[in-house]
This record gives structure tokens, C-alpha cells and sequence, in this order.
């Protein structure tokens, strides 16, 4: 769900001190395998249920690391790319949207010279987060696109992109009490659009 028109309160110094924070996707991959390792996931929550939503998400990156093709819309207006961008993302490794969104953003962080990716971890970093809440709530990922030398905001994104957005709101009044039930039709939504949804939006905002 892209917003190209909202500009953030975050100072120059803030973003800065965000980036020095920050870490690579490979990094990520990296942190999550050993944090599950010691029976751990992120955030403070530990439960049961949080080191499965997190083994499943391993497994979607995993399948989507290998699977991702970028369209070519995309790869057209990534080689178009002309200024050096950072982007920077929020997220948490227990996040089932995050999962099927952020291994997709890597691909084309990688497909172009001009794209740093860029991730911190959503609640140790709530002062951002509050800066960029979807309908009021602290939905991610969220992804901030800035120009790379003046920490200017192109735009941001998400955290989901809007077709899944809309069938989200949708469930949510179907099931208001079962997220079990709400998670499972969203993510069968996510391994039928096979990425394309979110390919295409990220495609309109980069050609814009």
C-alpha cells in the first residue's frame, strides 16, 4: 500500500542514526537462524506460537529467495534508476507479511546499484514506527525510500501491498476474534499473487 505524499517528522540527524543501526537482509536471515537456534525469536515475546509464526517465515523466505522473479515493468524501472536510494525498512522476524514482502524488496535492492536496503527491527525502535502507523496501527513492514545524500523521503510503503490490504480489512471483519483463521486466507492470497501485487506498486512508484 503505497503513500507518496506524506512526509515524516524525522530530522536528517534521526534517519542518520536509524541507518548506523541498521542491517542487511543477509544480516537478518543471519540474526533470525540464531536467535530460533536458542529457542528465541525477536522482540521480548518468546512464546510457543511466536517461534512457529517465525519457523513458518523462514520457510516462506526461504521459498521466496529462490523463487522471486522480478517482471519486467520492474527491472525496467530499477535500471532507470538514476540517484542513489536507501532503503530503509521495519520489521520483526515473528511478522508473517514482513516474510512474504522483504525477501521480494531484496531481490530488487539487488537488482539495481543505486537501492541500499536497509532493516531495523520495529519495536526496538518505536519513535520511527509511530512516525509511519497504518490507519493508527504500528503495521509492518513499512519501507521508507530516501534520497541516499540527503536522507530526503521519496516515499513509503506498506505494509502490504493494497489488493492485500483490502482483503485484510475485509477479514478482520469476517474473523474479528480468529487471527489463526484471518492469517491462513491472507497468506493463500500471498502464495496466489505470487509477488505480483506488490512488483507492480513497487514498479508504478519507482517509474513516478
Amino acid at each position: 500500500m503505497m503513500d507518496t505524499h506524506i512526509q515524516s517528522q524525522i530530522t536528517t540527524e534521526q534517519f542518520r542514526s536509524y541507518l548506523n543501526a541498521s542491517f542487511g537482509y543477509k544480516e537478518y536471515r543471519a540474526m533470525i537462524d540464531d536467535l530460533l537456534a536458542q529457542g528465541k525469536t525477536t522482540g521480548d515475546n518468546h512464546s510457543e506460537a511466536m517461534i512457529h509464526y517465525t519457523k513458518m517465515n523462514v520457510t516462506r523466505m526461504n521459498r521466496l529467495d529462490k523463487t522471486t522473479k522480478l517482471i519486467p515493468e520492474l527491472s525496467q524501472a530499477l535500471i532507470k534508476l538514476e540517484k542513489p536510494q536507501i532503503w530503509l525498512v521495519l520489521t520483526e522476524a515473528w511478522c508473517g507479511d514482513a516474510a512474504q514482502i522483504i525477501p521480494v524488496i531484496s531481490k530488487m535492492a539487488e537488482a539495481s546499484p543505486h537501492i541500499s536496503l536497509n532493516l531495523l527491527l520495529r519495536d526496538e525502535h518505536p519513535e520511527l514506527m509511530d512516525a509511519y502507523l497504518t490507519n493508527g496501527g504500528k503495521s509492518i513492514p513499512k519501507l521508507i525510500a530516501l534520497d541516499a545524500e540527503t536522507l530526503t523521503e521519496y516515499f513509503n510503503w506498506g505494509p502490504r501491498p493494497s489488493d492485500a490490504q483490502e482483503l485484510f480489512v475485509e477479514l478482520k471483519q469476517k474473523y474479528p476474534t480468529d487471527y489463526m483463521k484471518l492469517a491462513e486466507e491472507l497468506h493463500l492470497w500471498y502464495a496466489k499473487n505470487k509477488t505480483q501485487s506488490t512488483q507492480k506498486e513497487f514498479a508504478q512508484l519507482l517509474m513516478r
